[in-house]
């Protein structure tokens, strides 16, 4: 049966909480009554019911009667009792009614909160007054700032689930900005739960803003976007990217007070030593080695090595055992991780870093030789040194008949820079001439 809103459901749609508007979608119908609202009249019934008992379940904070609401059990009064439409048009009112109440929250979410996300589930195209957002930020904060049971990972996905149009007339427009802080606040919950995997998209996501958000009226935001992608480079073992990033960091000296700075130079220091051996991580560390703070390090708990090793990284002189114990213990978990040769990250580096720094103290040596100041078995040297010669982070050959492994003298920079810019204008030359002789 179809039949026409009576005028006493206006009463009924604003019982008890009057600020709210609780069915945006019939807003229309509720107004003039000659409009039909294609609902059996069974079915208003039980909208009248169920309105009136969330109503008085936020006034009186009955949190089982709203579960009971919400619930796919039970009897009449509950949301399965009615259509699709309505459901959602009483999830949209119990969100919009739950962010008008002043005493509702935020103990309802110890309470209910899985409620308040099912009801978040199942909403209307809009809901009046974004209240559906403005919820999910008042969860978002209750859930990182919970005096005894933090979650930043739920929170992180409750916030990603907010909804931002770019559209300036919608009712969900955000400003590039403000969409910018968002998915660093979601990049930065994750991050705080080391799931780097979701705070690299989150980043990711920031990144695809950054251009659209004006500089100089947003110092701060961009910086904690810097600083975040660098912690995501971090965490994903990206350490020569890291490096950096978090040495750029560290001269931000307008923005950020000194101690702070200090700490991000040193986190520099860490993934330069981390970072795979090679010319680009030997220009990173020649940026830092003549970062006139360097020295400062050894103050810091927990970075009293860090200058030391760095400088004798940059001076390509090896390094011992024990001079790598406290820089060690200073590592992150993600830092620590044992890579398929057996060899955690800071092994690996420090033997491809000796190896250089014996190429540059031989012109040969015997693998056994090698693997005793190595202090890896011969096979292990042999293979290490193989491997760098064919990634190019090593120049030298192996005389696998005496055993000997024989270092070529490295080139200069600017020489192979010179002969790769000859080489580029060879075949530039090359390509000119073949299009001239094809036009005759």
């Amino acid at each position: 049966m179809v039949t026409s809103v009576p005028l006493g459901l206006q009463r009924i749609f604003d019982a008890r909480l009057p600020a709210c508007s609780y069915f945006s979608g019939n807003r229309r119908a509720i107004e003039d009554p000659s409009i039909e609202f294609t609902t059996s009249s069974s079915s208003i019934m039980d909208l009248q019911a169920l309105i009136l008992s969330i109503n008085t379940g936020i006034q009186n904070k009955a949190y089982d009667s709203i579960r009971s609401i919400f619930s796919s059990f039970g009897g009449q009064q509950r949301r399965g009792s009615v259509g699709q439409g309505e459901q959602r048009s009483l999830s949209a009112h119990f969100i919009q009614a739950t962010v008008a109440s002043p005493t509702f929250l935020p103990d309802a979410f110890d309470h209910i909160e899985d409620v308040i996300i099912k009801a978040l589930g199942h909403l209307p195209v809009t809901v009046e007054n974004a209240a559906d957002n403005q919820l999910r930020q008042k969860l978002f904060e209750h859930k990182i700032n919970h005096p005894t049971n933090t979650d930043y990972a739920g929170a992180a996905r409750i916030l990603a689930e907010l909804r931002m149009d770019d559209d300036n007339n919608s009712v969900y427009y955000i400003s590039p900005a403000d969409k910018m802080n968002v998915f660093v606040k979601i990049a930065e919950c994750f991050l705080n739960e080391d799931e780097t995997e979701q705070a690299d998209a989150a980043v990711t996501k920031a990144g695809s803003v950054v251009q659209r958000v004006d500089a100089s009226n947003n110092k701060a935001l961009l910086l904690r976007y810097k600083s975040t992608y660098a912690r995501v480079l971090d965490a994903n073992r990206k350490f020569m990217q890291a490096a950096q990033r978090y040495h750029e960091l560290s001269e931000a000296f307008d923005l950020v007070d000194a101690e702070s700075l200090l700490q991000m130079l040193g986190r520099a220091v860490t993934c330069a030593i981390l970072a795979p051996s090679g010319p680009q991580r030997q220009r990173i560390l020649a940026h830092i080695y003549k970062d006139a703070r360097l020295d400062q390090l050894d103050s810091i708990q927990g970075m009293e090595s860090h200058s030391q090793i760095m400088k004798k990284m940059y001076m390509h002189q090896i390094l011992q055992p024990q001079e790598l114990v406290k820089f060690e213990s200073s590592l992150a978990d993600h830092q620590k991780a044992v890579m398929g040769d057996g060899l955690t990250i800071m092994e690996r580096g420090v033997i491809e870093h000796n190896m250089v720094a014996v190429a540059n103290l031989y012109q040969s040596i015997y693998i056994t030789e090698l693997a005793r100041i190595l202090r890896v078995p011969p096979e292990k040297a042999e293979m290490t040194a193989a491997s760098m010669i064919m990634d190019g982070s090593l120049r030298g050959s192996i005389d696998q008949v005496e055993g000997l492994l024989n270092f070529e003298e490295e080139e200069e920079e600017e020489v192979i820079l010179d002969r790769s810019i000859s080489s580029f204008c060879i075949e530039l030359n090359n390509v000119t001439d073949a299009i001239k002789a094809s036009a005759m």
